[in-house]
């Protein structure tokens, strides 16, 4: 691009002084002439390059996607993921006398807690609206950002639970590093409670 203009400007140049050397003069007027023609040839070699790595970069940048970030990124929470605990593995905490016990917090309908929950879990609410949201973070403010804390909801099919992405996420967002999210496949009463671990029912 460069070369192309630059060669539009000389011939122009050379075109503009053939006519001033035939009509036998040469004015001020003809050089102030040339000298804008060669500023304005070189303004625009220089213009067009750069406009159009501009926009270059501006279209890479486009059609790139924002980065993810950790706490999204963890709060996909993936079958298999680290960040998740399966039921067998909480009961076996539960049941060891040496075990450090977590603080364990139901996210999901009152309904379902009231119809069978976990021994010794807290009622928070479903995170999936904004005052279970703000109950869950009330009620984890004054802890230590190291505490053991496991959700769990249950509603229904784990990749369809409104509840457990959200509350993670905030926990982890918060600078808890301890959290985990109990993995209940298809609800909590065929993953946890007929399956007979222990429940507390009626309550």
């Amino acid at each position: 691009m460069f070369a192309l203009v630059y060669a539009s400007v000389l011939r122009l140049m050379s075109a503009t002084v053939d006519f001033i050397l035939w009509k036998g003069t040469l004015v001020r007027t003809s050089v102030r002439s040339i000298s804008f023609i060669v500023m304005f040839g070189l303004s625009a070699a220089m213009f067009i390059p750069n406009r159009h790595a501009l926009a270059s970069g501006q279209a890479g940048r486009s059609s790139t996607s924002a980065p993810e970030t950790d706490a999204e990124s963890a709060a996909n929470l993936l079958p298999g993921s680290t960040q998740l605990i399966n039921p067998e593995a909480l009961v076996n905490i539960l049941q060891s006398p040496k075990a450090a016990k977590p603080l364990i917090l139901n996210i999901g309908p009152h309904l379902l807690y009231m119809q069978a929950h976990i021994p010794g879990s807290e009622y928070i609410g479903p995170s999936s609206d904004s005052q279970g949201m703000e109950s869950l973070l009330r009620r984890v403010k004054p802890l230590p950002r190291n505490t053991f804390i496991v959700l769990y909801c249950g509603c229904c099919p784990w990749n369809h639970c409104p509840n457990v992405r959200p509350a993670y996420y905030q926990l982890h967002k918060a600078g808890f590093t301890k959290v985990k999210v109990l993995y209940i496949a298809d609800n909590f009463g065929a993953d946890w409670v007929y399956k007979g671990y222990p429940t507390v029912k009626g309550q």
